[in-house]
Protein backbone atom coordinates (compact mmCIF):
# COMPACT_ATOMS: atom_id res chain seq x y z
CA UNK A 1 0.00 0.00 0.00
CA UNK A 2 1.77 3.59 -0.72
CA UNK A 3 2.42 5.64 1.73
CA UNK A 4 1.69 9.28 0.98
CA UNK A 5 4.38 10.66 3.98
CA UNK A 6 6.60 7.77 3.37
CA UNK A 7 9.94 8.96 4.38
CA UNK A 8 9.04 12.26 5.28
CA UNK A 9 10.23 14.26 8.26
CA UNK A 10 7.21 15.67 10.75
CA UNK A 11 7.60 17.79 14.14
CA UNK A 12 3.98 17.85 15.52
CA UNK A 13 3.67 20.28 18.71
CA UNK A 14 1.17 19.28 21.13
CA UNK A 15 1.51 15.68 20.31
CA UNK A 16 0.47 13.93 23.56
CA UNK A 17 -3.32 14.44 23.26
CA UNK A 18 -6.01 15.48 21.14
CA UNK A 19 -5.32 17.19 17.36
CA UNK A 20 -1.62 16.55 18.08
CA UNK A 21 -1.53 13.16 19.29
CA UNK A 22 -3.80 12.08 16.18
CA UNK A 23 -1.85 13.75 13.36
CA UNK A 24 1.55 12.43 15.02
CA UNK A 25 -0.36 8.95 14.87
CA UNK A 26 -1.65 9.35 11.29
CA UNK A 27 1.43 10.89 9.76
CA UNK A 28 3.60 7.83 10.87
CA UNK A 29 0.60 5.42 9.52
CA UNK A 30 1.08 7.43 6.40
CA UNK A 31 5.22 6.58 6.38
CA UNK A 32 6.57 9.46 8.53
CA UNK A 33 9.14 9.38 10.81
CA UNK A 34 7.56 11.79 13.39
CA UNK A 35 9.28 14.35 16.13
CA UNK A 36 6.77 14.63 18.78
CA UNK A 37 6.95 17.34 21.28
CA UNK A 38 4.56 18.31 24.08
CA UNK A 39 5.23 18.74 27.59
CA UNK A 40 3.46 15.65 28.77
CA UNK A 41 6.23 13.09 28.91
CA UNK A 42 4.03 9.87 30.03
CA UNK A 43 1.45 10.95 26.90
CA UNK A 44 5.03 11.03 24.40
CA UNK A 45 5.83 7.41 25.61
CA UNK A 46 2.11 5.93 25.25
CA UNK A 47 2.09 7.79 21.70
CA UNK A 48 5.67 5.99 20.91
CA UNK A 49 4.36 2.73 21.97
CA UNK A 50 1.56 3.04 19.54
CA UNK A 51 3.43 4.35 16.68
CA UNK A 52 5.71 1.46 17.37
CA UNK A 53 3.10 -1.20 17.61
CA UNK A 54 2.23 -0.17 13.53
CA UNK A 55 5.58 -0.41 12.81
CA UNK A 56 6.63 3.52 12.51
CA UNK A 57 9.01 5.49 14.35
CA UNK A 58 9.03 8.51 16.55
CA UNK A 59 11.35 11.01 18.11
CA UNK A 60 10.05 12.37 21.74
CA UNK A 61 11.24 15.33 22.43
CA UNK A 62 9.89 16.70 26.18
CA UNK A 63 9.45 20.41 26.23
CA UNK A 64 7.57 23.72 26.54
CA UNK A 65 6.97 25.81 23.71
CA UNK A 66 7.21 28.75 26.51
CA UNK A 67 11.26 27.51 26.87
CA UNK A 68 12.50 29.90 24.51
CA UNK A 69 16.02 28.87 24.93
CA UNK A 70 14.71 24.80 24.15
CA UNK A 71 12.56 26.09 20.78
CA UNK A 72 16.14 28.19 19.56
CA UNK A 73 17.82 25.08 19.84
CA UNK A 74 15.62 22.68 18.41
CA UNK A 75 15.47 23.59 14.67
CA UNK A 76 19.05 23.47 14.40
CA UNK A 77 19.46 19.79 16.20
CA UNK A 78 16.57 18.82 13.35
CA UNK A 79 18.79 20.13 10.16
CA UNK A 80 21.99 18.75 11.79
CA UNK A 81 20.62 14.85 12.68
CA UNK A 82 18.12 14.84 9.59
CA UNK A 83 19.03 17.39 7.13
CA UNK A 84 16.02 18.90 6.91
CA UNK A 85 12.36 19.15 8.25
CA UNK A 86 9.47 18.47 5.32
CA UNK A 87 6.39 19.07 7.36
CA UNK A 88 5.99 21.77 10.69
CA UNK A 89 2.63 21.32 12.08
CA UNK A 90 2.21 23.73 14.75
CA UNK A 91 -0.67 22.75 17.29
CA UNK A 92 0.02 23.04 20.61
CA UNK A 93 -2.10 26.00 22.09
CA UNK A 94 -4.02 27.11 25.55
CA UNK A 95 -7.44 28.22 26.00
CA UNK A 96 -6.83 31.12 28.71
CA UNK A 97 -9.55 32.66 30.36
CA UNK A 98 -13.03 32.88 29.70
CA UNK A 99 -13.96 36.25 30.97
CA UNK A 100 -14.63 39.48 30.18
CA UNK A 101 -12.29 41.30 28.78
CA UNK A 102 -11.37 44.47 31.06
CA UNK A 103 -11.45 41.64 33.73
CA UNK A 104 -8.59 39.54 32.16
CA UNK A 105 -4.78 40.15 33.47
CA UNK A 106 -2.22 41.16 32.10
CA UNK A 107 -0.09 37.98 32.92
CA UNK A 108 -3.25 35.91 31.66
CA UNK A 109 -3.07 38.01 28.33
CA UNK A 110 0.42 37.49 28.10
CA UNK A 111 0.22 33.95 28.39
CA UNK A 112 -2.29 33.40 26.08
CA UNK A 113 -0.29 35.21 22.94
CA UNK A 114 2.84 33.35 23.90
CA UNK A 115 1.91 30.32 23.70
CA UNK A 116 -0.51 30.90 20.59
CA UNK A 117 1.62 33.34 18.75
CA UNK A 118 4.73 34.17 20.02
CA UNK A 119 5.75 30.84 20.62
CA UNK A 120 4.81 29.56 16.75
CA UNK A 121 6.86 32.66 15.93
CA UNK A 122 10.47 31.37 17.66
CA UNK A 123 9.47 27.80 16.25
CA UNK A 124 8.88 28.83 12.59
CA UNK A 125 11.91 31.10 13.03
CA UNK A 126 14.25 27.97 14.69
CA UNK A 127 13.13 25.28 12.11
CA UNK A 128 12.81 27.65 8.63
CA UNK A 129 16.65 26.47 7.47
CA UNK A 130 15.01 22.97 8.11
CA UNK A 131 12.03 23.41 5.89
CA UNK A 132 13.30 25.12 3.43
CA UNK A 133 15.95 22.30 2.91
CA UNK A 134 13.18 20.17 1.53
CA UNK A 135 12.12 19.58 -1.44
CA UNK A 136 8.20 20.19 -0.21
CA UNK A 137 8.22 21.65 3.07
CA UNK A 138 4.49 22.05 4.52
CA UNK A 139 4.29 24.38 7.76
CA UNK A 140 0.30 24.43 9.00
CA UNK A 141 -0.87 26.28 11.46
CA UNK A 142 -3.99 24.97 13.68
CA UNK A 143 -6.51 27.95 14.11
CA UNK A 144 -9.97 28.42 15.02
CA UNK A 145 -13.41 29.54 13.98
CA UNK A 146 -13.43 32.20 17.19
CA UNK A 147 -10.84 34.17 15.58
CA UNK A 148 -13.82 35.57 13.05
CA UNK A 149 -16.80 35.39 15.39
CA UNK A 150 -16.15 38.02 17.94
CA UNK A 151 -17.71 36.12 21.01
CA UNK A 152 -18.26 37.54 24.50
CA UNK A 153 -15.53 36.54 27.01
CA UNK A 154 -13.16 34.49 24.12
CA UNK A 155 -11.18 37.76 23.41
CA UNK A 156 -7.39 36.43 24.41
CA UNK A 157 -8.01 33.33 22.37
CA UNK A 158 -10.00 34.51 19.85
CA UNK A 159 -7.51 37.24 19.59
CA UNK A 160 -4.38 35.59 19.53
CA UNK A 161 -5.79 33.32 16.81
CA UNK A 162 -6.22 36.11 14.98
CA UNK A 163 -2.89 37.17 15.00
CA UNK A 164 -1.43 33.96 14.36
CA UNK A 165 -3.39 33.60 11.00
CA UNK A 166 -2.40 37.14 10.23
CA UNK A 167 1.58 35.80 10.80
CA UNK A 168 0.91 32.46 8.69
CA UNK A 169 -0.43 34.35 5.50
CA UNK A 170 2.19 36.66 5.84
CA UNK A 171 4.89 33.72 6.45
CA UNK A 172 3.01 31.93 2.77
CA UNK A 173 3.05 35.49 0.99
CA UNK A 174 6.69 35.96 1.79
CA UNK A 175 7.46 32.29 0.57
CA UNK A 176 4.95 31.82 -2.01
CA UNK A 177 7.84 31.73 -4.88
CA UNK A 178 9.63 28.91 -3.17
CA UNK A 179 8.77 24.84 -2.52
CA UNK A 180 7.48 26.02 0.84
CA UNK A 181 3.31 25.86 1.33
CA UNK A 182 1.95 27.26 4.18
CA UNK A 183 -1.46 26.38 5.51
CA UNK A 184 -4.23 26.92 8.30
CA UNK A 185 -6.59 24.86 9.30
CA UNK A 186 -9.66 25.60 11.58
CA UNK A 187 -10.79 21.91 13.18
CA UNK A 188 -14.10 23.37 14.32
CA UNK A 189 -15.58 21.97 17.65
CA UNK A 190 -13.83 18.46 18.12
CA UNK A 191 -13.81 16.28 21.07
CA UNK A 192 -10.78 17.16 22.79
CA UNK A 193 -10.11 18.02 26.16
CA UNK A 194 -9.70 21.84 25.24
CA UNK A 195 -13.76 21.97 23.99
CA UNK A 196 -14.72 19.84 27.35
CA UNK A 197 -12.50 23.08 29.23
CA UNK A 198 -14.55 25.60 26.60
CA UNK A 199 -17.62 23.82 27.15
CA UNK A 200 -18.32 21.88 30.12
CA UNK A 201 -21.55 21.16 29.71
CA UNK A 202 -21.69 19.66 25.82
CA UNK A 203 -21.71 16.02 24.99
CA UNK A 204 -18.77 15.52 24.10
CA UNK A 205 -20.24 12.97 21.74
CA UNK A 206 -22.15 15.00 19.70
CA UNK A 207 -18.83 16.17 18.41
CA UNK A 208 -16.44 14.94 15.52
CA UNK A 209 -13.53 13.47 16.68
CA UNK A 210 -9.26 14.42 16.30
CA UNK A 211 -8.91 11.48 14.78
CA UNK A 212 -11.57 12.58 11.80
CA UNK A 213 -9.72 15.34 11.08
CA UNK A 214 -6.28 13.94 10.68
CA UNK A 215 -6.47 11.90 7.00
CA UNK A 216 -6.91 16.14 6.10
CA UNK A 217 -3.74 16.93 8.21
CA UNK A 218 -1.98 13.83 6.10
CA UNK A 219 -3.72 15.46 2.65
CA UNK A 220 -2.15 18.87 3.63
CA UNK A 221 1.82 17.65 4.64
CA UNK A 222 1.71 15.26 1.53
CA UNK A 223 4.05 16.34 -1.40
CA UNK A 224 1.47 17.29 -3.66
CA UNK A 225 -0.16 19.56 -1.51
CA UNK A 226 -0.16 22.94 -3.57
CA UNK A 227 -2.49 25.68 -1.55
CA UNK A 228 -0.94 28.17 0.41
CA UNK A 229 -1.89 30.79 2.73
CA UNK A 230 -5.37 29.25 2.89
CA UNK A 231 -7.45 28.38 5.48
CA UNK A 232 -8.84 24.16 5.28
CA UNK A 233 -12.34 24.60 7.53
CA UNK A 234 -13.24 21.32 8.81
CA UNK A 235 -16.16 21.41 9.74
CA UNK A 236 -16.75 22.44 6.02
CA UNK A 237 -14.45 20.01 4.43
CA UNK A 238 -12.99 22.57 1.89
CA UNK A 239 -9.92 25.01 1.61
CA UNK A 240 -11.23 28.50 1.89
CA UNK A 241 -9.45 31.48 0.52
CA UNK A 242 -9.31 34.96 3.05
CA UNK A 243 -11.07 37.68 1.91
CA UNK A 244 -9.40 40.72 1.37
CA UNK A 245 -10.62 43.91 1.64
CA UNK A 246 -11.22 46.30 -1.53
Amino acid sequence: MTKPLEGRIALVTGASRGIGRAAAFAFAEAGAHVIALARTTGGLEELDDEIRAIGGSATLVPADLADAAAIEKLGPALLERWGRLDILLANAGVLGPLAPLTHVSAKEWAEVFDINVSANWRLLKSVEPALKASESGRAIFLSSGAAHKGLAYWAPYAVSKAALEAMARSYADETRSTSLRVMLVNPGPLRTRMRAQAMPGEDPMTLKTPEGLAPHLVEIASPEWSETGKIFDFPQGKVLTPQMPA
